[in-house]
C-alpha cells in the first residue's frame, strides 16, 4: 500500500512538471494557541538577546570600544586616595553584604535586592542603567572597583540627583563628602593637601596596628586569668 501511494506521488509530480496538472497550494495550519503564547512570552527576551548580539557585532567590527579588565592587582587604597581607609572598608563591607553569590560581583538581581533593602526599589531598566553607568568592562555586573566608582562620582557631584546611583550613594550611610585635590586653589595648596593625605593614611595604619596590638594584649591577659583560675581548682 505504501508503494502505491509513493507511485501516485511520483506520477503527480511528473504531471506537474509536464504541465498536465497544476500544483495545489497546501493551506498552512493555523498557529496553535500555545505557540502564540510562547511567542509573546519570549518576545522581550528575544529583544534583549538581539541587542546583546548587535552590541557584540559592533565590537567585533570595531565600531565600539570594549575596555579589557586590567591584569594588575587592584589596590583600592592607592587608586581611590580621596577616601579614607575606614570609608573604603565600609564600602567593601557593604559590597560583600550584597554579593549574595560570593563571586566578587554584584549582578542585576543582587543590585535589585540591594535597592529594595535600601528602600528605593528600581525598575528593570533603571537597574540596567545603574550598572551601565559604571560598567567599564561591559560584563553587565559590578566588581568592587566599579562599585567604588559610584561613590567617587557621588563625591565629585557627577551623578544626577534622580539617578539610581545617586540614591544608592545617599542611602548607603557612607559619608563621601570629602574634598579632593581638585578643590585646592593652587599647586602649593594641592601639595600640602597631598602631604596631609599621606600623613592621614599613615596615621590610620598606625591606629589599626595599635588596635590590633591592644586586642592581642587583652586576649593574652584573658588567657592568663583563665589559666590561673583553672589552676585554683586542681
Amino acid at each position: 500500500m505504501a508503494s502505491d501511494e509513493l507511485a501516485s506521488k511520483l506520477s503527480r509530480r511528473l504531471n506537474i512538471e509536464d504541465g498536465v496538472e497544476q500544483p495545489v497550494a497546501v493551506d498552512a495550519e493555523p498557529p496553535h494557541e500555545d505557540a502564540q503564547h510562547d511567542k509573546s512570552s519570549t518576545a522581550s527576551a528575544d529583544s534583549e538577546l538581539g541587542a546583546k548580539l548587535l552590541r557584540r557585532g559592533e565590537l567585533n567590527e570595531g565600531l565600539g570600544e570594549q575596555q579589557q579588565p586590567s591584569m594588575k592587582v587592584f589596590n583600592p587604597y592607592t587608586e581611590f586616595k580621596e577616601f579614607s581607609r575606614k570609608q573604603i572598608k565600609d564600602m567593601e563591607k557593604m559590597f560583600k553584604q550584597y554579593d549574595a553569590g560570593k563571586d566578587g560581583f554584584i549582578d542585576l538581581m543582587e543590585l535589585k535586592l540591594m535597592m529594595e533593602k535600601l528602600g528605593a526599589p528600581q525598575t528593570h531598566l533603571g537597574l540596567k542603567n545603574m550598572i551601565k553607568e559604571v560598567d567599564e568592562d561591559l560584563d553587565n555586573k559590578l566588581n568592587f572597583r566599579e562599585f567604588l566608582l559610584i561613590f567617587r562620582k557621588a563625591a565629585a557631584g557627577e551623578l544626577a540627583e534622580d539617578s539610581g546611583l545617586h540614591v544608592l550613594a545617599r542611602l548607603s550611610e557612607i559619608d563621601v563628602s570629602t574634598e579632593g585635590v581638585k578643590g585646592a586653589k593652587s599647586f602649593f595648596e594641592a601639595k600640602v593637601h597631598a602631604i596631609n593625605e599621606s600623613n592621614k593614611f599613615e596615621a590610620e595604619i598606625r591606629q589599626e596596628q595599635e588596635e590590633k596590638k591592644k586586642q592581642a594584649e587583652e586576649k593574652k591577659q584573658r588567657q592568663a586569668a583563665f589559666k590561673e583560675l583553672k589552676s585554683a581548682f586542681k
